[in-house]
């Protein structure tokens, strides 16, 4: 009977505590659940968040694609419009020939050539038939590059047509451009034009066929690279053995000479600089205005002190050191310092015109620059070694630094 007592007892005891047990599960669940609610809510809100967040990242950024889309937009429809203004000619190559208008040359200017397109076939690279300079008596202000009749011409940066015209005896069928960057480019000697004026290009876009049309020996492309009107060799902006620019960004400083104004524009310490002949000139005349002498202009031009000039004749002047005419010392040219820079203004029609030259050191030699087209694998120690250099003068040439990315094809100055 005790035993009988005592497991009912212990049943009993059993029962109840599951029953309480059971009614403090049922008591805890409800907690339990709405906890889990609370954070799956949150979840989602944080889910909501991020997605909201990325949304307007997306928006932010496509307005941002958008905006640089309408300013290239903007710049192609109205290309350098900062340096030449409302100015748009349709009949003169340089457009602010015969205007009253002159024009106002920034102290310095970046050009950017990282988009050029080279302006013939690749397999015609480096056929220069006829360079920048003086050439029979005249002033040749471009680059004549080899090429057949047919031959596909194609722009070298974007840009849009400011001019297509004939010239009998000069040009022949050429177009011009205007380019966003404050270039205009040329292109004389074309059998036939693909686009007409104001017509919106690309670089790399066909704009022409080459020919043998107006002033020409032979079927060649002559290509001229301008800036606010004053022809700039092409040459010290191209490189055009490998056909790319010599740098990304190309910087013009405006200079003067012997504090005269003057639209000669330089890159380098050291330039070659042309006199374009006006009615009154004297060879004393053009001395004094550029800090020289009469026997130096002679010996560089092949002149006699009584050699007769003829109007429009262009006479080289000295670069670097120079020799002043009233001592016999040598002294360096005004501004022979291009980071001295001052502000100027200039008549479109300025007498001087720059043929920006390889550097040279003053007094030696004029040396021919050595440059190198980056290949995959190089380094700038390895061009350095290879070229006999060091990799601060690479620096130096190139206006980069030891941790530089060098990009394939770019061309980098060795000597």
């Amino acid at each position: 009977m005790k035993i009988r007592a005592l497991l009912f007892i212990c049943c009993t005891t059993i029962l109840v505590s599951a029953v309480e047990a059971k009614a403090q599960e049922d008591k805890e669940a409800p907690k339990q659940v709405v906890y889990i609610k609370k954070m799956d809510k949150r979840v989602s809100e944080l889910m909501a968040d991020r997605v909201g967040i990325r949304k307007n990242m997306e928006l932010k950024e496509l307005a941002t694609i958008n905006e640089r889309a309408m300013e290239a937009k903007e710049d192609l429809m109205f290309p350098a419009d900062e340096l030449y203004g409302s100015n748009w000619e349709n009949q003169w190559v340089d457009p602010f020939r015969g205007t009253t208008a002159k024009v106002n040359f920034p102290d310095s200017f970046a050009i950017d050539c990282s988009s050029f397109v080279y302006p013939i076939a690749i397999d015609s690279m480096a056929r220069i038939t006829s360079k920048y300079g003086p050439r029979r008596r005249r002033m040749h202000r471009g680059i004549d590059l080899k090429v057949l009749i047919g031959d596909t011409i194609r722009a070298a940066f974007d840009g849009k047509v400011r001019i297509k015209n004939f010239e009998r005896r000069g040009y022949g069928n050429y177009l011009v451009i205007r380019h966003p960057n404050g270039l205009e480019t040329v292109y004389g000697h074309l059998s036939k034009a693909l686009v007409q004026p104001n017509d919106i290009v690309h670089a790399g876009d066909p704009i022409a066929l080459g020919g043998n049309t107006g002033r020409s020996t032979g079927s060649h492309l002559h290509f001229e690279t301008r800036f606010l009107g004053q022809a700039i060799n092409p040459a010290e902006i191209i490189d055009f053995e490998n056909g790319v620019p010599h740098q990304d960004t190309y910087v013009f400083h405006n200079v003067k000479i012997n504090g005269r104004r003057s639209n000669i524009y330089t890159s380098s310490s050291d330039r070659m600089v042309y006199h374009r002949v006006k009615s009154g000139d004297t060879l004393g005349k053009i001395a004094r205005i550029y800090g020289t002498s009469v026997n130096e202009l002679c010996r560089l031009n092949g002149l006699k002190g009584t050699s007769v000039l003829r109007i429009g004749q262009s006479i080289r002047c000295s670069a670097g050191a120079v020799t002043s005419s009233k001592g016999g010392k040598s002294k360096p040219t005004a501004s022979a310092s291009v980071k001295q820079t001052v502000k100027t203004t200039v008549a479109a029609d300025a007498a001087a015109v720059a043929s920006i030259n390889q550097a040279s050191k003053a007094g030696q030699q004029e040396a021919t620059p050595v440059y190198h087209r980056v290949k995959s694998g190089d380094t700038l120690g390895a061009i350095a070694a290879k070229y006999g250099t060091t990799v601060s003068k690479l620096c130096e040439l190139n206006g980069i630094t030891k941790t530089t990315i060098l990009k394939l094809g770019r061309a980098l100055r060795c000597s």
